[in-house]
């Protein structure tokens, strides 16, 4: 399939994911298969954008590849070890937003999806997105950089950013004046950086 294959399959990837989990597809399926659909919307949105993420990275996996670089010890040491404390803040970030509703288990015991509450707590005091910024810095810190690997890197980093500002849209629309609160008091993704606050009001 070669790397054109991978980009388009990435691309494919990002653009299904975004479609399903956006408000008005959820809706849609609503209309089609009735209210009951919510309470399995998002666990088989989980299982898809999972299973379809490994299947991209399999694709990424057994195509033709060429090594750009290796970083050299000491400072591959380093890059490790900051993989691995990002690592360690996916796992607390998950920890974090609730476990069973963020998978969609506890929505199966419910007659229908309830909204969740809005998580301001744990690392989500610090950023909006930490589990995006854990991993961006996980893919980046990897001491060993390939063609395909920086190929699926950009991709990721490109539709985690434009994925971010989509869901900005959506929890606006479902939270209100809560989330744009929050949104003025809480960087998107750098803790402390007053620049990547959104302003109070900003649609």
């Amino acid at each position: 399939m070669g790397r054109m294959g991978l980009i388009f399959s990435i691309l494919v990837w990002g653009f299904l994911h975004s479609i399903f989990a956006s408000l008005q597809f959820k809706a849609f399926a609503r209309r089609l298969l009735g209210p009951g659909v919510e309470r399995f919307y998002r666990l088989g949105y989980n299982l898809f954008a999972g299973l379809s993420l490994l299947a991209v990275l399999a694709l990424a996996a057994f195509t033709a590849d060429s090594n750009l670089y290796n970083v050299p010890l000491p400072w591959s040491v380093f890059m490790i070890a900051g993989e691995f404390l990002a690592g360690m803040t996916l796992v607390v970030g998950f920890l974090h937003s609730h476990p069973l509703e963020f998978l969609g288990l506890s929505q199966l015991g419910s007659p229908i999806e309830e909204r969740g509450k809005l998580t301001t707590t744990g690392l989500y005091r610090y950023v909006r997105y930490p589990l995006y910024t854990a991993g961006l810095l996980l893919i980046w810190l990897a001491p060993r950089m390939t063609v395909n690997l920086l190929v699926t890197d950009l991709a990721l980093t490109a539709y985690l950013l434009i994925g971010a500002n989509l869901e900005e849209r959506k929890l606006r629309t479902e939270f209100g004046q809560e989330y744009v609160d929050y949104m003025a008091a809480t960087p998107m993704f750098v803790p402390f950086l007053r620049g990547n606050k959104s302003r109070r009001g900003t649609s």
